[in-house]
């Protein structure tokens, strides 16, 4: 029989532990500085923080439709580029494709491969056709207009052009470096936690100025840990 906790079903630990443990995860702590400061073991804090990441990632696929303005980007994540490798798809990394809608919040997705296949697919499922869609030149956006996105403006990068206006992809590329630099602390992550841990940055991004911990325990409450 667990403790009365409404966090979690069968809690090994008190509604108060728990809570502190929410805080310091909101602080964005390390595992193992949680565990100093709540004296919890090191164990069952990594148990509660992978549940916890499980329920953020469910909380991040909710989001769609995606409208109004919009950016879309892909990146690399993971091992450090192979001498001689270049280019997208470069050895060894994670490729990720992100959208967001300015104003509003970032959606992620690990892909195979940045093909014009692939990211149609994810485009077509999350945004409303009446956007208007700010890329850059890569070859995987050609063809959105044919797609029913009349509104699809590209930036040129490999022309120097970074913005022109209103045209820019400045919000998408502003989420890769905030998410590289928190992963950076990690010192490298298996492939199997990187899909929660890349969606933890997604909803820290996408929350970023608001109180997270009140954010995480309304989560937890309305749908507690097993």
């Amino acid at each position: 029989m667990g403790m009365k906790n409404k966090y979690v079903r069968r809690a090994r630990i008190s509604e108060a532990k728990f809570r502190d443990l929410v805080r310091l995860f909101a602080l964005d702590l390390e595992a193992n500085k949680i565990a100093s400061l709540t004296r919890l073991n090191r164990n069952t804090i990594n148990l509660y923080l992978f549940k916890i990441r499980q329920r953020i990632a469910e909380l991040c696929e909710q989001e769609s439709p995606f409208k109004g303005e919009i950016e879309v980007d892909e990146s690399y994540f993971g091992a450090r580029r192979v001498k001689g490798k270049r280019g997208r798809g470069a050895y060894g990394k994670t490729p990720v494709f992100g959208i967001l809608q300015r104003g509003g919040r970032v959606y992620t997705e690990i892909v195979p491969d940045c093909a014009k296949a692939t990211l149609q697919a994810i485009i077509r499922g999350k945004v409303d056709p009446k956007s208007v869609i700010h890329s850059d030149g890569w070859r995987g956006y050609n063809g959105l207009v044919d797609l029913g996105y009349k509104k699809h403006y590209r930036v040129q990068h490999g022309q120097d052009q970074f913005a022109k206006g209103r045209n820019h992809i400045n919000g998408i590329e502003s989420f890769w470096s905030f998410a590289k630099a928190r992963l950076m602390k990690f010192n490298g992550l298996p492939s199997s936690t990187f899909y929660l841990h890349l969606k933890e940055s997604e909803l820290r991004f996408n929350y970023r100025g608001q109180d997270l911990y009140a954010i995480l325990l309304k989560m937890l409450r309305e749908k507690p840990l097993n």
